[in-house]
């Protein structure tokens, strides 16, 4: 069977991408070991399956369209920096939600039904947009501070009216995203 790596994600709207660009700008000035998300790239994973059997995409489609069927189009408001797992020990560099609520219950339903499929449930679910990870320890004192600096930064809101599937595939440059299916709110 064939397979390919997968997850189901919310993209982030264009404008915003700028926006949240003018604080990875403000990373990227730091003499630190940080590899950064493509602009192109920048979503809110709902859901990382990773390698799935093509075959399965269709089923996994059903699942996802009875969810959405009982949610409706709504908004997010990115604000905040932080990391995981904390700034002392800086693995991931992300933005944050305001008031996403909406998101948990929309990701604990999806979990639901994926679960039935064979999926490993989500241990836990932070909704957050990674900008960056970060690979060794160097520069992680002004790496901290920025964060910091960017603690409660607004970025601005978008409006959500559908999830996508993705497909990802590895390269040496970076992942390579490729929407599946587009499911709308």
């Amino acid at each position: 069977m064939s397979q390919i790596r997968a997850f189901l994600a919310i993209d982030v709207d264009e404008d915003l991408k700028a926006k949240m660009y003018r604080i990875i700008k403000e990373f990227k000035q730091i003499d630190a070991n940080i590899k950064y998300v493509d602009l192109q790239n920048l979503h809110l994973t709902l859901k990382f399956f990773g390698d799935i059997d093509i075959e399965g995409i269709d089923l996994l489609s059903s699942k996802i369209s009875k969810v959405v069927e009982g949610f409706d189009r709504f908004d997010l408001k990115i604000k905040g920096c932080g990391a995981f797992p904390n700034t002392n020990r800086i693995k991931v560099i992300w933005l944050g939600l305001e008031n996403d609520e909406i998101v948990k219950e929309l990701h604990d339903e999806l979990d639901k039904e994926f679960v039935r499929l064979g999926f490993d449930k989500d241990k836990r679910f932070s909704s957050h947009l990674t900008i960056g990870r970060m690979k060794s320890a160097k520069g992680k004192t002004k790496v901290k501070s920025t964060i910091e600096e960017f603690d409660d930064v607004e970025i601005g809101s978008m409006s959500v009216n559908s999830i996508i599937l993705k497909k990802s595939t590895l390269t040496p440059q970076g992942p390579i995203y490729e929407d599946l299916k587009i499911f709308e709110l």
